[in-house]
């Protein structure tokens, strides 16, 4: 039986660890994030024929370096590379939360839109077009209640179509103005001769653009952990030249 590994990403109060929770139930185990005092809840759950290691992401509003639980979760997303992500929405507050679904498709297209609360949406009178969402990111979306358990099979038969590789994305790709554009464009080969064509490197790109000192500590760690080359002159070079 095949093992996946699915990260749980999303908002705070938008009922991530309760479907965490509902899924993994007993069999999970809390502890630190590497170096950090984040905590981190791991646990297991099976579908159809596989089973799936759940990786509970601390709740983050962005994957930006504005505290250590948004560090945590980027870290593991870029340098983990999770079979699936999976992000948790709030279907009340669909708008505001779209905003990490972003951020994690400019990462990778290996994620599925998990929209819940969609009972209490419907309370409200919101109705919510999931085939146009869906179309648009590029990627499975799934409307769901894990308090009230509905829409959970639906919604693992396509983490099961992600993390098999049966369905591959095309995710919706942002694009920047045309300064922005010129900059990811010079920087991209530079990520990618330094650490390699396995990471995000156009995100990588466009962080380092934005003077994310802690992504590059973040990657020079990961490096050196890896046995790779010092990136630091690099990665400096290109950033130093847009700013």
């Amino acid at each position: 039986m095949s093992q996946f590994t699915v990260a749980f990403a999303g908002n705070p109060n938008t009922g991530k660890s309760t479907l965490f929770n509902l899924l993994t139930g007993m069999r999970q185990h809390t502890g630190n994030w590497a170096g950090k005092t984040v905590i981190t809840a791991e646990g297991e759950f099976k579908h159809n024929n596989h089973s799936y290691l759940a990786v509970d992401l601390p709740g983050t509003y962005s994957l930006y370096s504005n505290s250590a639980d948004e560090e945590a979760a980027r870290d593991y997303i870029i340098f983990e590379q999770p079979d699936v992500t999976l992000v948790v929405l709030d279907a009340t507050s669909l708008e505001r939360n779209l905003n990490l679904a972003l951020q994690v498709l400019e990462i990778t297209g290996r994620a599925v839109v998990c929209i819940n609360l969609i009972d209490e949406a419907r309370k409200l009178g919101i109705d919510i077009n999931l085939k146009s969402i869906s179309k648009r990111l590029g990627v499975p979306v799934v409307a769901i209640s894990a308090r009230n358990k509905i829409g959970i099979d639906a919604l693992l038969d396509q983490v099961e179509r992600v993390a098999t590789g049966s369905f591959t994305a095309q995710p919706l790709r942002i694009s920047y103005n045309e300064e922005i554009e010129r900059g990811i464009a010079e920087l991209t080969p530079l990520v990618e001769q330094t650490i390699g064509t396995k990471y995000p490197a156009r995100w990588i790109a466009l962080r380092l653009l934005d003077g994310d000192d802690s992504l590059l500590t973040s990657l020079k760690e990961h490096m050196k952990s890896k046995n790779l080359p010092e990136a630091k002159e690099v990665i400096g070079h290109g950033v130093t030249a847009y700013h």
